[in-house]
């Protein structure tokens, strides 16, 4: 199906849809009208001569230079030129997907003053494959994502490299053979193009839809090792989180009861505790409020993905325009960076109780690291080394880049969010979480082959899962071959969508 690009109501889900599965884009009508007539606005205010920031002036610490009737059409060549600024390898083809995406979105407001032929071509690009090549840094999250979007723009000229079915192409070839005609840029329309925090703001969506993936498995393989380590289920009914009110614990607490219905340690046939460690004990409320850091991100990412950011904004209703801040990622980059402290806290959790598997004064007559031949073989112990070492990186990136400002451009931009910044390290923090998650369902796992008790259904659909991608560790192997497994088996989401299927929505 289509989706309709209106100005509103895109959704992290949908620039996912379109950024990593290619789903076909249509501008609505209603919004090719709006872009029409606040173009028709700009072009009159240009003939008048009137002075408007980025259109016929500088820019930044040059806004207050004037520039001629000649100058104007070159500028916004010159200015996509110099502001390609980035460096390194190339950026993810679904980041630059969903940047694309955000910016055309903007544009559908009618408040950009673009030419509608520039929008009208970034929609012929999302939906032919174009996708233009972006180094991975450079940003600063204020005035926009200046130089990875220029990078975007460049294909507008005809100019810079983009990939198209596979193959990188220098940016005229690849527009060539996707049949996409080079629309060039006119006065207005490089800015219009370059002048908002749209690539933090896609890196943002996807990680969001990916992040709330990861804390339902989170949730997976909490349920597994609770009942690996005979916990007491109590702390996991909802009226406990009810009465204090945070929606995230509610959430999780019911997740994880929802995992172990039906199995003898939730039916209480089982001996347990009276009251188990926190690492066990306070599951829902540690996980619960990375629910809740995760969806308070989400709102701010969608307000930012459904807004104008750019600068300066054309009202043609009232014939003005004014010149503003709305490039500024700070909005995005704060809550971001409490999204990525939320996913090192979980996997903080995550090794605790990997911890408690392995250790035999903690694991309720589980044997030592998890193997029979404690002494000639070591089990998992050096598994929870790995974890260890992953979490101390995710500490590390979990530092705020929102506070790390340095100012530029001769002290005119001297707050600014790098909010890139905050978008990079939090899929660094990730993929950490990625192989933290995956070692404990390893563990899990394997702690549970040695209980000769009922598995609530979802625990153990997820063990099953687990045991065709990794065998009981009966004897010591090298174990790195089982880490990446698990930690590809829980990025592909395998886990929890056989289990969804098996018992229901997790969330």
């Amino acid at each position: 199906m289509t989706y309709i690009i209106t100005g509103s109501n895109l959704k992290i889900e949908d620039v996912a849809q379109v950024a990593r599965h290619h789903q076909k884009v249509e501008l609505h009508p209603d919004a090719l009208a709006r872009i029409k007539k606040c173009r028709a606005m700009l072009e009159r205010k240009i003939e008048a001569k009137e002075i408007m920031y980025g259109v016929n002036t500088g820019i930044g610490e040059f806004s207050e230079v004037v520039l001629n009737d000649d100058q104007v059409k070159d500028f916004q060549k010159y200015l996509i030129y110099n502001h390609a600024a980035g460096i390194g390898g190339p950026m993810p083809e679904d980041y630059v997907r969903g940047a694309m995406l955000g910016r055309i979105n903007v544009h559908a407001h009618g408040n950009s003053g673009i030419r509608p032929e520039i929008t009208l071509t970034l929609v012929e690009m999302l939906n032919k494959g174009v996708t233009p090549w972006v180094c991975r840094k450079g940003s600063v999250g204020a005035s926009g994502d200046l130089a990875p979007m220029s990078q975007i723009a460049l294909l507008l000229m005809g100019e810079g490299k983009a990939y198209y079915k596979g193959e990188l192409y220098d940016g005229k070839e690849a527009m060539d053979l996707a049949g996409i005609e080079i629309p060039g840029l006119q006065a207005r329309d490089g800015l219009g193009t370059i002048n908002g925090s749209n690539v933090l703001t896609a890196m943002s969506a996807l990680f969001l839809v990916d992040a709330n993936n990861w804390l339902k498995q989170a949730e997976i393989a909490a349920a597994m090792s609770l009942e690996a380590l005979k916990a007491n289920m109590k702390p996991y009914n909802a009226k406990i989180h009810e009465v204090r009110g945070f929606r995230g614990a509610v959430r999780s607490a019911l997740a994880i009861k929802k995992m172990v219905a039906g199995g003898d340690l939730q039916e209480s046939r089982i001996a347990c505790k009276v009251q188990d460690a926190y690492s066990m004990r306070s599951t829902p409320q540690v996980i619960g409020a990375a629910h809740d850091a995760l969806a308070y991100a989400r709102s701010q990412v969608e307000i930012e993905l459904n807004g104008v950011g750019d600068n300066p904004i054309f009202f043609p209703d009232e014939n003005i325009q004014l010149s503003g801040a709305n490039f500024q990622g700070s909005p995005v980059s704060l809550p971001m960076d409490m999204a990525g402290v939320a996913i090192t806290m979980v996997s903080v959790l995550s090794e605790r109780r990997m911890n408690r598997l392995n250790n035999p004064a903690l694991s309720v007559g589980l044997p030592a690291f998890l193997t029979r031949g404690a002494g000639m073989f070591s089990g998992l112990m050096l598994s929870q080394y790995t974890a260890d070492m992953q979490i101390v990186e995710q500490r590390i990136l979990s530092a705020p880049a929102s506070v790390q400002s340095i100012p530029a451009a001769a002290d005119q931009e001297d707050f600014v969010s790098m909010g890139m910044n905050t978008a990079i390290k939090n899929f660094q923090i990730l993929d950490n979480a990625y192989g933290i998650l995956g070692i404990e369902f390893m563990a899990a796992a394997q702690a549970l082959d040695f209980r000769e008790y009922q598995f609530g259904k979802g625990t153990a659909k997820a063990k099953e899962v687990i045991r065709r991608h990794v065998e009981f560790l009966e004897i010591d192997r090298p174990l790195y071959d089982d880490h990446n497994k698990m930690k590809a088996l829980v990025e592909s989401c395998e886990i929890l969508i056989e289990v969804e299927n098996a018992i229901g929505s997790l969330e």
